[in-house]
């Protein structure tokens, strides 16, 4: 081969070894979201105001708003002229499991990231901040200390339950644990008087209340522990881990996170110190 023929020939090698597809081929959820055109998004049919079943059927919040625009930066990543959404509605019993064996890609719901939780699973960037409490009828009363004898519903197997537990232990008080589905069950337990107050993270109670019946449940000041929201996605896979957090530090970056905040809780008010910190630490430069 002449001198110009080697040139020419090692400039194409450069040329393709510098390509992307190239230098790192797609693995894990990214070849798996490329290969098939789609992505599997678990979603909570009744976690008002993160992620549920809209009035007309479709998925709708806070966190769904958020995983839309995943979506889209997946799609542009991998350079699909479309990308199908399939959506799995999820449980707290079932959301773990459905990431670890495939079922979906990325779970979108209210789930807090914990150290047991990471043993099985990932989890992106923190997309919220929040902390328990106990929802009770207007007129009861909502301290720890006064749920003696009473009955407190909350799903099992959350964090919710092992906050509830521990702050009865420290309060020195007996209560009996009440079994629910989900928070309709929940607010329902609390309405027919199975329960004497309903325990869940504060921003979902606020959600209930809020669709109740004016001035028939209220919320109690207490806050029984640190819940930071996060989505779950498979364990050990960078390369979509990164795509993930790429569009939430973004978002966080340019702020458009306020106009999807004020969407969903603009009711509420201006978002917190700490939330407003927490967008600030994840608004990572590329």
């Amino acid at each position: 081969m002449s001198a110009r023929g080697r040139i020419l020939a090692a400039a194409a090698l450069a040329l393709l070894l510098s390509s992307p597809a190239a230098a790192q081929d797609l693995q894990g959820t990214l070849k798996k979201i490329k290969d098939s055109g789609t992505i599997a998004i678990g979603y909570r049919e009744q976690s008002v105001p993160f992620s549920f079943r809209g009035n007309d059927g479709k998925p709708a919040g806070y966190s769904i708003d958020l995983c839309s625009r995943i979506v889209t930066g997946v799609q542009q990543q991998l350079k699909l002229a479309k990308l199908d959404v399939k959506w799995v509605p999820v449980t707290p019993e079932t959301r773990i499991a459905a990431v670890v064996n495939g079922t979906i890609d990325l779970e979108c719901g209210s789930t807090t990231n914990t150290l047991s939780r990471q043993e099985q699973v990932d989890f992106s960037h923190m997309t919220f901040v929040d902390g328990g409490s106990l929802l009770i009828k207007a007129d009861r009363v909502a301290a720890m200390q006064d749920l003696g004898g009473k009955k407190i519903a909350l799903i099992p197997g959350t964090t919710t339950e092992t906050a509830v537990r521990g702050a009865l232990q420290k309060a020195f008080v007996t209560a009996q644990i009440v079994p629910v589905k989900d928070h309709r069950d929940g607010l329902a337990a609390v309405e027919s008087g199975g329960a004497d107050a309903y325990a869940s993270d504060r921003v979902i109670l606020i959600g209930l209340v809020v669709t109740a019946k004016e001035g028939q449940f209220a919320i109690g000041e207490q806050y029984l522990s640190y819940e930071p929201y996060g989505f779950m996605l498979r364990r050990g896979d960078a390369p979509f881990r990164l795509a993930v957090n790429r569009v939430l530090s973004s978002l966080y970056r340019s702020r458009e996170i306020m106009q999807i905040y004020a969407r969903w809780f603009g009711k509420l008010g201006e978002p917190g110190n700490l939330l407003i910190a927490m967008y600030a630490l994840h608004a990572l430069p590329e």
